[in-house]
C-alpha cells in the first residue's frame, strides 16, 4: 500500500505538477507574481503569529483565518519572496478566484418550466417524507453563496415561523440584513428549503422546515476570492454550535489544479467536516471529461454531487439521463467522483427578479418569484434538504454515516438491458433515493482508509483506486487484483472509493505515472462520440448478474464475489462516461471539438441558465 508521504518527497513530488496559478510558496511551486500589488493567503503555524510577522513586515492584513492558521495581506513580488524565507510561513497561496454563475446567455431557448409541483422532491422521493411529516425540522443548512433574497417563503418556515437564523457577510466581514444581489444564492437556497405548496398540497423544496444561516462571500456577479470563502467558512465553524449547523452547501468550483491536500479552501473544509458539520459541494460544470471535478467537490472526504435531468418528464422515468454538463471524476488522486447525482436539469426556484442573473436572463424568468436554472449547484442543493431530512430524522448520525447512507441507498442508471448506462466516474453510486436514505440502516462504508486528522496535519494524506490502461479507459482495481469498471465494490466493508495512503514513489505531471506503469494523460478524450441514451431507468430492482437485485438499497453481502460478470470477456469501462460509438485515435483533434460543442456547456460555474 505504501509508506505516508514525507516532507521531502512532497516536495520533489509538487515540484512535478504543472500549475497554472497555484501555490506561491516555500516549496518549490512558485509562480512568479506581477510586480504590482495583490493579495496573498499566508499559511503558518498559527494565526497570532503571521500577524506578528505581518506586523514586521508592514503588511496590510486583509483576513483572518484560524480555520487554517492563516491571514491575507497585500504584497508585491518582493514582500512574498522576502516572507517566504521566514521559517514560521510554511506557504504563500495567491488569493484565486471562484465564479457562482455563468453571466453568458443560454445556448438555446427554453420552455418554461414552471409547473404546479416541483418535480425534484417527487423525484428523489423526499415528497414521501413530507407526507410522513418529515420536513427538516431542527436541522439547519449553512449556505455560502451569493446571499439570500428576503422572500416569505425562505426566510419563514412552513409554519410561517421565522427560520434564518443568521446572514454573515464575509465580504465585509459583518452580519447584515439578508440580501442577494446576483440571485444565485437564493435559487439554491430555495431548492433545499422553500416552504412553499403547491396547489395540490406538495411542498416546493425538499427540506421545507430546516433552519438556515447564510453566508454571503461571493458579489452581484458571482465572483468570490479564497480569502473571502475562507473567512466563511471560518464563521460556520465558529457558529456552528450556537446555530446547530449540521449541513454545509457548497454550490461553487474552481478547476483542480493541486493535490486536494494543498488547496486551502479544501484545508478549511476538510476542518468543518472533522468538526461535524456535513459538506455538500457540486461536482462542477465542464463535464462530461474525465478529471473535471472542480474544488471543494475534489475533496475525497465530502459529498460530492452531479446533476441528472428528468427531460422535462418527471412522471416518466424512462427518458431521464445524466446531464451532458455534469463533471466527472477521477479526481487527481485518483478518487471516484462525484459521490452519487441528483436532479440538476431545469430546476424551477424562487429568486429575486431584481437580481442580476434574472435581469441578464428574462427568457427563464417564469413568474412572480420563480426562474429556471440547470446546474450541479442545484443538485447539491437537493442532496443538502435530503440530509437535513436523515438527521430530522436521527439526529445523532455522522457526516460519515449520511455520506454512507446516501450513497449505499441510491440507484444506478441502467439501459434496456441491465448494463450500466453511464460509468461510475459520471454517476457515483447513482440517483439519490431520500426515502431509502432516511431508513438506511447501513453504517462504517464511507472515508474508510482514510484519517482526516493525519491529513489535515499534514503527516499523511490519500489516493483513490482509479487506473487508467493503454487503450486510455478508466476502471477500478480492487486489493485482490481483480479490475471493477462499471460498478461498486461492496464485499467485505471495502468500498470502491475507499483510500489507501498516498505512495511515495508516486511522479504526477500532466502525463502522469502511476506506479504500476500506467499513465494518465491529460491530453486524452473519453468521448470517441457522444450518444446520450433516452432509454434509461433508474432502477429500484435493478438485477446484475446471476440474477442478484440491487433493491432499495440493500448492500451486497459479506464475502460476495462480484466477478462473474468480470471475468473472461471484461467488459471495461469505455473512455466516456456516455454510450459511445468508437473513432479512429486519427481523428481526435475533431472529436475534442464536437465533445466540446456537444458536452460542454459552461466554463468552471455550477449553475447558469439554460434548459437541460
Amino acid at each position: 500500500m505504501g509508506n505516508s508521504l514525507s516532507m521531502r518527497n512532497f516536495i520533489a513530488l509538487s515540484a512535478c505538477l504543472t500549475l497554472s496559478a497555484v501555490l506561491v510558496s516555500v516549496l518549490p511551486l512558485v509562480e512568479k507574481p506581477s510586480a504590482s500589488f495583490a493579495t496573498y493567503i499566508i499559511k503558518g503555524n498559527s494565526t497570532q503569529e503571521l500577524l506578528t510577522i505581518a506586523d514586521t513586515y508592514g503588511l496590510q492584513v486583509s483576513h483572518e483565518l484560524p480555520i487554517i492558521n492563516s491571514i491575507a495581506a497585500s504584497m508585491n513580488t518582493d514582500e512574498v519572496e522576502l516572507l517566504s524565507s521566514e521559517k514560521a510561513v510554511l506557504a504563500v497561496y495567491p488569493n484565486n478566484q471562484f465564479l457562482v454563475a455563468d453571466s453568458r446567455k443560454s445556448r438555446r431557448a427554453g420552455r418554461n418550466a414552471i409547473q404546479n409541483d416541483s418535480a425534484y422532491p417527487t423525484l428523489t422521493h423526499a415528497d414521501r417524507l413530507h407526507e410522513e411529516g418529515l420536513t427538516g425540522q431542527g436541522v439547519t443548512i449553512a449556505f455560502l453563496d451569493t446571499g439570500l433574497t428576503k422572500q416569505h417563503f425562505l426566510i419563514k418556515n412552513s409554519k410561517k415561523e421565522r427560520r434564518l437564523l443568521a446572514f454573515y457577510n464575509s465580504i465585509t466581514d459583518k452580519s447584515s440584513k439578508p440580501s442577494d444581489a446576483n440571485g444565485h444564492g437564493s435559487h439554491i437556497a430555495a431548492v433545499a428549503v422553500n416552504s412553499a405548496m403547491s396547489k395540490s398540497g406538495k411542498y416546493k423544496g425538499v427540506a421545507p422546515d430546516a433552519e438556515i444561516v447564510v453566508v454571503r462571500a461571493f458579489d452581484e456577479n458571482g465572483i468570490s476570492s479564497y480569502a473571502d470563502i475562507i473567512r466563511g467558512l471560518n464563521w460556520v465553524l465558529l457558529h456552528k454550535d450556537e446555530h446547530n449547523i449540521r449541513v454545509l452547501n457548497l454550490s461553487f468550483s474552481a478547476e483542480a489544479i493541486t493535490f486536494y491536500w494543498n488547496d486551502p479552501v479544501n484545508q478549511a473544509v476538510m476542518r468543518l467536516w472533522q468538526e461535524g458539520v456535513l459538506v455538500v459541494a457540486s461536482a462542477g460544470n465542464t463535464g462530461p471529461g474525465p478529471m473535471t471535478i472542480g474544488v471543494p467537490g475534489n475533496l475525497p472526504y465530502i459529498v460530492t454531487v452531479g446533476a441528472m435531468t428528468d427531460n422535462y418528464t418527471p412522471r416518466d422515468l424512462s427518458d431521464d439521463r445524466m446531464a451532458k454538463f455534469s463533471s466527472a471524476g477521477p479526481t487527481l488522486e485518483a478518487f471516484i467522483k462525484p459521490d452519487l447525482v441528483a436532479p440538476g436539469g431545469h430546476i424551477t426556484a424562487i429568486m429575486n427578479s431584481d437580481s442580476t442573473l434574472a435581469k441578464e436572463h428574462p427568457e427563464f424568468h417564469t413568474n412572480g418569484y420563480y426562474f429556471t436554472m440547470s446546474g450541479t449547484s442545484q443538485a447539491a442543493a437537493v442532496i443538502s434538504g435530503i440530509a437535513a431530512l436523515m438527521l430530522a430524522s436521527e439526529p445523532t448520525l455522522t457526516p460519515d454515516d449520511i455520506k454512507c447512507r446516501l450513497k449505499a441507498s441510491a440507484k444506478l442508471a441502467v439501459d434496456a438491458d441491465g448494463n450500466l448506462a453511464y460509468s461510475i466516474f459520471l454517476q457515483g453510486a447513482g440517483l439519490v433515493d431520500a426515502y431509502e436514505a432516511v431508513y438506511s440502516t447501513v453504517s462504517s462504508c464511507a472515508n474508510t482508509g482514510l484519517d482526516i486528522e493525519k491529513d489535515i496535519a499534514g503527516t499523511s494524506h490519500y489516493m483513490g483506486w482509479a487506473k487508467k490502461d493503454d487503450d486510455g479507459n478508466y476502471f477500478l482495481k480492487g486489493l485482490n487484483g481483480m479490475i471493477w469498471n462499471d460498478g461498486m465494490i461492496w464485499n467485505d466493508g471495502m468500498i470502491w472509493n475507499d483510500g489507501m495512503i498516498w505512495n511515495d514513489g508516486m511522479i504526477w505531471n500532466d502525463g502522469m505515472i502511476w506506479n504500476d506503469g500506467m499513465i494518465w494523460n491529460d491530453g486524452m478524450i473519453w468521448n470517441d462520440g457522444m450518444i446520450w441514451n433516452d432509454g434509461i431507468t433508474w432502477n429500484d430492482g435493478m438485477i446484475w448478474n446471476d440474477g442478484m437485485i440491487w433493491n432499495d438499497g440493500m448492500i451486497w453481502n459479506d464475502g460476495m464475489i462480484w466477478n462473474d460478470y468480470f471475468n473472461g470477456e471484461m467488459q471495461k469501462s469505455t473512455s466516456s462516461n456516455c454510450k459511445s460509438s468508437k473513432i479512429s485515435k486519427k481523428s481526435k483533434k475533431s472529436r475534442k471539438a464536437r465533445a466540446s460543442n456537444q458536452c460542454k456547456h459552461g466554463i468552471w460555474v455550477n449553475s447558469w441558465v439554460t434548459q437541460e
